[in-house]
């Protein structure tokens, strides 16, 4: 798994404490999952979030966002890749990870196995 360590722990310090936050390694990253459900994680310098899926297209215009995609498939809507251009500053890594968490936290808890 490679993913920036760096990166990671500033995403891990914005999301905080939060009841529910787990961490896995998990498509070629880390990915921080609230109540079982992602929200937002780390591949190399990218950070991966998933957001509601009617909100793709317009957040592909914002600067860094690009689809996310596995093993060559096209992206799926509401999963987006952010090169570190677009989260560089504090706010912007906020607003991302914000994103990810709002989208979360309205998804139904997963049952643990």
């Amino acid at each position: 798994m490679t993913y920036s360590a760096e990166q990671a722990a500033r995403v891990r310090k914005r999301l905080g404490k939060r009841p529910g936050l787990t961490e896995k390694e998990m498509f070629g990253g880390i990915a921080f999952l609230l109540n079982g459900n992602m929200c937002v994680g780390v591949r190399d310098e990218d950070l991966i979030v998933r957001v509601e899926p009617k909100e793709t297209d317009q957040l592909l215009r914002e600067p860094g966002a690009r689809p996310f995609t596995l093993a060559g498939r096209g992206g799926s809507p509401g999963w987006l890749l952010v090169g570190p251009s677009g989260y560089k500053g504090e706010a912007a890594l906020k607003t991302w990870v914000g994103r990810g968490v709002a989208f979360a936290s309205a998804l139904a808890p997963k049952k643990r196995s």
